[in-house]
């Protein structure tokens, strides 16, 4: 189907050893940018004393809302590195943290990024891959007279009821697959005295 899209479960992590230097990777689930920069702030605060924390997150259904950042390594060694993994995993949904604490040796260009690279794989690993669905959501109303058929058309087609009133006039708001919402559209909207809002 077209309106699924990958993600992970719940936060993962790893660690990555390079010529005396330590990659700490952390993944997690997020749903917005508010929630990314959270978990970012919550490592750099818990990770003061490294001397780099890098990041990159994907977010939204059709992956077009991401950012990487390198934290003072040079430019595209760190940040692009996670987010090269993000997108090999092909996920979408996820921020990855990178702490870096320095061993003394330079690790070179190619090197970060190998290093940066790999402790983010290492994370995702880890991670329990998920496939959800993306859900729109149908609100309307209608009388009291049709709440057979309303029932009926719910219970047929399986759908998520988020909320619902009874009453002279009724209103509903159901979630449904990104890929049926315009057949149940059509479905809802022969139904006797039913209002799509």
């Amino acid at each position: 189907m077209a309106d699924t899209y990958l993600t992970i479960a719940a936060p993962s992590e790893g660690v990555f050893r390079e010529k005396m230097s330590k990659f700490l990777a952390f993944a997690h689930p997020v749903t917005t940018v508010g929630d990314a920069k959270a978990i970012i702030a919550t490592y750099q605060k818990k990770y003061f004393d490294a001397r780099h924390v890098c990041w990159a997150y994907m977010l939204g259904f059709d992956r077009t809302d991401f950012q990487s950042n390198d934290n003072g390594e040079p430019s595209g060694t760190a940040g692009k590195p996670i987010l090269g993994q993000i997108n090999s995993f092909n996920l979408t949904d996820v921020v990855i943290v990178v702490v870096r604490y320095f061993g003394g040796i330079k690790l070179g260009t190619s090197g970060l990024i190998a290093a940066y690279r790999e402790a983010a794989r290492i994370a995702l690993d880890e991670a329990e891959i998920v496939e959800r669905t993306l859900m729109k959501q149908i609100e309307f109303t209608f009388p009291y007279l049709s709440m057979n058929d309303v029932m009926r058309t719910v219970k047929q087609c399986n759908l998520d009821i988020l909320s619902q009133q009874f009453d002279n006039a009724c209103s509903m708001t159901v979630a449904v697959r990104a890929d049926d919402h315009a057949a149940i559209t059509a479905r809802l909207s022969d139904i006797d005295g039913l209002t799509l809002h």
